[in-house]
């Protein structure tokens, strides 16, 4: 279309015109002598080997990083996303249908267990796998750092908002070599007040303003705003977000494989010591950050969190951008990314700091729109995704997730009627138990590796009053193996609320028509922990 072309070579002139403009900019600084900080050779921690960030072979400069084969673009048709009504309400019936078969037939149960023990061989690789690592540059001068777009979509954040801009603007990364842009999506509150204030202050902040006819939720909200950007790297966080001065230090190497189209932080709850609540989110972080890490060291896959997450500009080009027919745009760009065949990369050594919900009902509507558009995806991509498109590893562990995800919560209901009326177990006992068992063990683990050794995200779990001092550092000191464990089992039992939601999210698609609203989630502002790297 028209539209769209015009668009693309928008968003072409921009990436060529901010790369001429940074490269001008660099003559200039050496021209003209300077010698303040953004000048000087930047140094990354020391001790660890050299590469370099905008070397031909690695892409992240003038020259391109590895593109899909054209005859094997992803393209996705405007008619993937239509009829999701029908494609649930199919889905949900063969589940059941199936479900209700296998408790009938003789055969059933072995066939599920069957099916169970192949999962266990990969539960085996993913829990035992040791994770690598990248290498990184000690030195760099300012000409090899690739420029960096941040980009944060607000939508009546102000009590949240300044935190955020000032801690962006503060980088440990010379100030001309990255820009924040915050897109205000029609705030109506002072939002954009405190943004106008703060653009008096950072040089780097760039505000773009949307109208209340503005459509696309969040996902509208960053494609308006990405021809104005001028990075080769865009990373995307919440208004919420905290994150440690030398972030970018730390995510910009994971670029160096030419194959990495994406980098996910792992995420943390600021606020973990508010309730009851807070505290079992901060555990349930510990688990997905285990089983992201755990995914990506086997060949499987790699996901997007939403805030905190860091994107090569051609790879989302390549994907067509952010899609504005889902209401969780993160997971969606996941499996794009993946079935356009780029990688998508964990770092557990930086986390993003955010703000847990505080109540039930906060959480319900939440974990409802997680859980509802993770499902969508399926929907959407099935096709590309039976077709193998990603590859065997990659497919066979989503496969994995999704049966103990989705369909196991979806085919509890038949399953637990008919295990009353026949007075037996539900066939599905076996993928039951291997889902809690790998929470249990997932959660005990990734809590351990979190707060080990004062690790960067041990604020999660403790109290501010075991805040522990040694000369200028300050960390929290490892948990007990017996508080660890106490913490596993009370978080595992709260996970138990997901089969609730799935369940209930999945079957609500399945006779409802398609609703596309941005449903925030409202944040109150929690003090910055100080000193968490």
């Amino acid at each position: 279309m028209p539209e769209k072309s015009w668009l693309n070579h928008q968003r072409q002139h921009q990436t060529s015109r901010g790369a001429t403009e940074l490269l001008d900019m660099h003559h200039n600084h050496r021209d003209s002598g300077v010698t303040d900080s953004s000048s000087q050779n930047y140094r990354f921690p020391p001790g660890i080997r050299r590469f370099r960030l905008l070397s031909r072979r690695q892409g992240l400069g003038g020259s391109q990083p590895r593109k899909p084969n054209q005859a094997n673009k992803l393209h996705i048709p405007p008619e993937f996303y239509q009829n999701r009504r029908g494609k649930a309400a199919v889905a949900l019936a063969l589940i059941w249908s199936l479900t209700i078969i296998g408790h009938l037939i003789p055969w059933g149960y072995w066939l599920i267990l069957g099916l169970t023990g192949l999962l266990v061989i990969q539960a085996i690789r993913i829990v035992f796998a040791a994770p690598g690592g990248l290498d990184i540059n000690p030195e760099l001068t300012p000409e090899e750092l690739p420029f960096v777009s941040l980009l944060v979509a607000a939508k009546n954040e102000e009590a949240v908002i300044g935190n955020l801009v000032q801690n962006l603007c503060n980088l440990n990364y010379p100030s001309h070599c990255y820009e924040l842009w915050v897109i205000d999506d029609n705030s109506s509150d002072r939002t954009p007040i405190v943004l106008q204030e703060l653009a008096q202050e950072y040089q780097q902040l760039h505000i773009l303003h949307r109208d209340e006819n503005a459509t696309g939720g969040k996902s509208g909200a960053l494609n308006q705003a990405l021809p104005l950007t001028r990075g080769t790297i865009l990373g995307v966080f919440d208004a919420d977000a905290q994150v440690a001065p030398d972030l970018l230090q730390k995510v910009l190497p994971k670029f160096e494989a030419e194959q990495v189209g994406a980098v996910q932080l792992q995420k943390a709850i600021a606020n973990s010591n508010f309730n009851l609540l807070t505290r079992c989110q901060s555990a349930e972080m510990a688990l997905d950050a285990f089983f992201q890490k755990q995914r990506v060291a086997v060949g499987g896959i790699g996901e997007l969190r939403g805030n905190g997450e860091f994107i090569r500009r051609a790879a989302l080009e390549s994907c067509g951008g952010w899609c504005e027919e889902t209401i969780t745009d993160d997971l969606d760009l996941t499996i794009r990314l993946h079935l356009d065949h780029w990688d998508i990369e964990f770092l557990d050594t930086s986390v993003v700091l955010e703000e847990g919900v505080t109540n039930w009902v906060a959480l319900w509507h939440q974990r409802n729109r997680w859980a509802e558009g993770g499902y969508q995806r399926y929907l959407d991509y099935g096709k590309f995704i039976i077709t193998n498109r990603m590859g065997v590893g990659k497919t066979f562990d989503l496969f994995g997730f999704l049966l103990t995800q989705y369909i196991l919560s979806i085919a509890a209901i038949p399953a637990l009627l008919l295990s009353f009326i026949l007075r037996r177990p539900p066939i599905t006992s076996p993928l039951t138990l291997l889902a809690v068992s790998l929470s249990l063990i997932g959660m005990f683990i990734g809590l351990r590796r979190t707060v080990s050794g004062g690790n960067v995200a041990s604020h999660k779990t403790n109290s501010p009053d075991n805040l522990t001092t040694d000369g200028d550092r300050q960390y929290y000191p490892p948990l007990s193996y017996m508080t660890t464990l106490f913490q596993t089992l009370r978080g595992t039992v709260y996970m138990f609320h997901w089969f609730i939601v799935v369940a209930s999210a999945t079957a609500r698609i399945s006779v409802r028509p398609k609703r596309l609203k941005w449903v925030k989630t409202v944040h109150q502002g929690t003090p910055t922990l100080k000193n968490h790297q």
